[in-house]
C-alpha cells in the first residue's frame, strides 16, 4: 500500500485553495501575458514593432494599466520571468501594478519543450532542475501562482502512450514542487489543433491524456483543490473539412471533462489554441451553457485571445495607448460575460477579433 507522509499542513493547503478560487471567482479568468521573448517577437512583428525590451514593456504596460473595470473579470495575470521585474512608466513595478486591482499574479516556469527520443516528433518539457529555488524566489517577490505548458499533437500514431505518460509525470512533478513553495500550479497539457482529425478524435485524445495527468498527480500527492487545470477545448483539427457548432464542441469538451477531472479542482481555465478572439468568448459562453452538471468554475486563460484586438490598436504607437487598452477591457469583459454563460455574441467576424489566431505547432 502507498503511504503519502504529511506534505502539506493544514495551513499550506488553506492558503493555496484560497489563491486558486480567488483566481476563478464567478466571471473571472486569466490573462496569458507569459510569451516568451521569442513569442512577443512574432506579436510585434505583425504589427510592425522592432522586438526590444522596451517596446515589450510599453506593451505589457498597456494591459496592465486597464483601469478598475478589469477587476470583475481578471482573476489573475501570468507573467514571463522578464516582466515579473519591469516597473510602469511612474516607476510602480508590474507586480504592484496588478496587485492593487485584487488580481492574483502568476509566473510562467517552464523551460520550454525538448524532444523526447523514440517518438514521431514528441516533446516534453524541461525547466525541473532549480525549480524549488526559482519558485521559492518568485513567491517572495509577489507570484502566488505559476504555469508549466506540456504539448501533444494528434496525427495517426501520436500522442504515444509514452509521450502522454511522460508529460503527466513532468506536470504532476511541477505541481508538487509549486504547493511546497505555497505556489498554485496551473497544470497545462495542451493538445494542438493541428491536423484533420475530427471531434471525436480530439475528444478521445483529451479523455486519454487528462486521465494520464490525474492519475499523475494523484501518485505524486497533488493537492487537487490548490491547482487549477489549463486544457484545451475539444475542437477538431485545424484542417477539418467538417465544422462543428459552439454546442457541439461544448458538449464534447464538457463530456472529456466529467470523464476524467476530479471535481475537487476549482477551476478549469482554458487556453484559446489559436481560435480568434470572438470564437474562444463564443464556445467558452456555450461551454457554461451545457447541459450537462458542471462541478468546476469553466473559464480562460487566455493570451492570443485577449490581446489581438489590443495589439492590432497600438501598432508601437504612444497616441494609440489609450484605445489599445479599451480593446483590452472589452473583451476582458466579453469574457467574463462568457465565463458566467451571459455572452449574447457581438457578430463581430469582422477586424481582428474575427481572424484566425491560428500558427502552426505553437510554441512559446
Amino acid at each position: 500500500m502507498t503511504h503519502q507522509y504529511p506534505a502539506l499542513s493544514t495551513d499550506q493547503k488553506k492558503e493555496l485553495s484560497d489563491i486558486a478560487q480567488r483566481i476563478v471567482a464567478p466571471g473571472k479568468g486569466i490573462l496569458a501575458a507569459d510569451e516568451s521573448v521569442g513569442s512577443m517577437a512574432k506579436r510585434l512583428n505583425q504589427i510592425g514593432v522592432e522586438n526590444t525590451e522596451e517596446n515589450r514593456r510599453l506593451y505589457r504596460q498597456i494591459l496592465f494599466s486597464a483601469d478598475s473595470r478589469i477587476q470583475s473579470c481578471i482573476g489573475g495575470v501570468i507573467f514571463f520571468h522578464e516582466t515579473m521585474y519591469q516597473k510602469a512608466d511612474d516607476g510602480t513595478s508590474f507586480v504592484d501594478l496588478v496587485k492593487e486591482k485584487d488580481i492574483v499574479v502568476g509566473i510562467k516556469v517552464d523551460k520550454g519543450v525538448v524532444p523526447l527520443a523514440g517518438t514521431d516528433g514528441e516533446t516534453t518539457t524541461q525547466g525541473l532542475d532549480g525549480l524549488s529555488e526559482r519558485c521559492a524566489q518568485y513567491k517572495k517577490d509577489g507570484a502566488d501562482f505559476a504555469k508549466w505548458r506540456c504539448v501533444l499533437k494528434i496525427s495517426d500514431n501520436t500522442p504515444s502512450s509514452l509521450a502522454i505518460m511522460e508529460n503527466a509525470n513532468v506536470l504532476a512533478r511541477y505541481a508538487s514542487i509549486c504547493q511546497q513553495n505555497g505556489i498554485v500550479p496551473i497544470v497545462e497539457p495542451e493538445i494542438l489543433p493541428d491536423g484533420e482529425h475530427d471531434l471525436k478524435r480530439c475528444q478521445y485524445v483529451t479523455e486519454k491524456v487528462l486521465a494520464a495527468v490525474y492519475k499523475a498527480l494523484s501518485d505524486h500527492h497533488v493537492y487537487l483543490e490548490g491547482t487549477l487545470l489549463k486544457p484545451n477545448m475539444v475542437t477538431p483539427g485545424h484542417a477539418c473539412p467538417t465544422k462543428y457548432s459552439p454546442e457541439e464542441i461544448a458538449m464534447a469538451t464538457v463530456t472529456a471533462l466529467r470523464r476524467t477531472v476530479p471535481p475537487a479542482v476549482p477551476g478549469i481555465t482554458f487556453l484559446s489554441g489559436g481560435q480568434s478572439e470572438e470564437e474562444a468568448s463564443i464556445n467558452l459562453n456555450a461551454i457554461n451553457n451545457c447541459p450537462l452538471p458542471r462541478p468546476w468554475a469553466l473559464t480562460f486563460s487566455y493570451g492570443r485571445a485577449l490581446q489581438a484586438s489590443a495589439l492590432n490598436a497600438w501598432r508601437g504607437e504612444r497616441e494609440n495607448e489609450t484605445a489599445a487598452t479599451e480593446e483590452f477591457v472589452k473583451r476582458a469583459e466579453i469574457n467574463g460575460l462568457a465565463a458566467l454563460g451571459k455572452y449574447e455574441g457581438s457578430g463581430e467576424d469582422s477586424g481582428a477579433a474575427g481572424e484566425s489566431l491560428y500558427v502552426a505547432n505553437h510554441a512559446y
